[in-house]
């Protein structure tokens, strides 16, 4: 008893808070928080740019797949083209509001915040993935805007719970994953001319050499190839299943995500080694 009192009076006792600030765990999820909380204060006081960039996807589900369902040149299967297309596109606004984000880098860049990010504490990899983070949440309004769409169309959406939970989880990771891609092109060009014009020539293939449009088994061989290696068919093959009623994956979900993930995780290490090389 009198060795427990002894024990007990000569260790002072440690607030729990005090043990929570010093994990590293902790500390690295607040920073990723800060900078995540920071990009979407900036969409909060602009949020028309989110109208903006919803505009082309409402075209290409108004027209061209209005125009491609009644020709019906292309297999589906059991579904319609425009349900064939609307994960598809859904993908494309993911892509295109995220490959151009590295140039919001390069401003920050030119108007010393970068420079600012870099004196703080926190680790490359925090300010990397808190920037992924806030593009994937801006990818979500994306989402919603063209869900509805969709059902005004009459696409059979999947309105359970879970798979409504997937296609969100889906569209953080593709957003994360392509803004991180597109910060790591802005690390190595470093001016918004180079990166405009790579940007453009990026954009593009990525979205054509995928299944988002049409079906990887009626591509030709060395197309078929280069789709399979490009990480957007896995987003679309994972909303395509997740989304629409009577959908499948054609490579399955687990194959989706780990795809994505991999990739994902694989780019918050390259442009975190990078991130400082931006400022010189």
């Amino acid at each position: 008893m009198l060795e427990a009192t002894i024990v007990t009076s000569a260790t002072p006792a440690v607030p729990h808070s005090d043990l929570v600030d010093e994990s590293p765990i902790f500390a690295f999820g607040a920073q990723t928080a800060a900078i995540a909380d920071v990009e979407l204060r900036k969409l909060m006081r602009d949020p028309t740019e989110l109208l903006t960039r919803a505009v082309q996807p409402v075209l290409w589900l108004l027209v061209f797949g209005e125009v491609f369902a009644r020709i019906r040149a292309i297999p589906t299967g059991s579904m319609s083209y425009l349900e064939f297309m609307a994960p598809g596109v859904l993908a494309q606004s993911v892509l295109f509001s995220a490959i151009f984000y590295g140039i919001a880098i390069i401003w920050e860049r030119d108007l010393g915040i970068v420079h600012k990010l870099l004196v703080t504490p926190a680790p490359r990899s925090a300010l990397v993935l808190g920037k992924a983070l806030s593009a994937g949440l801006r990818g979500l309004a994306q989402a919603v805007i063209i869900v509805l769409l969709a059902l005004m169309l009459g696409i059979r959406i999947r309105a359970e719970p879970i798979p409504l939970l997937g296609v969100c989880v889906a569209v953080v990771l593709g957003s994360a994953l392509f803004s991180t891609f597109s910060l790591i092109v802005a690390c190595l060009v470093k001016t918004r001319e180079r990166f405009m014009g790579i940007g453009q020539v990026l954009t593009m293939p990525l979205f054509f050499a995928s299944n988002a449009i049409y079906p990887i088994a009626i591509m030709p061989r060395w197309l078929q190839i280069i789709a399979r290696v490009n990480p957007l068919s896995y987003l679309v093959d994972a909303l395509r299943d997740l989304m629409i009623q009577g959908g499948a994956s054609a490579f399955g979900l687990g194959t989706d995500f780990l795809v994505l993930g991999a990739v994902f995780a694989v780019f918050i290490v390259i442009a975190a080694r990078l991130f400082s090389g931006i400022v010189q």
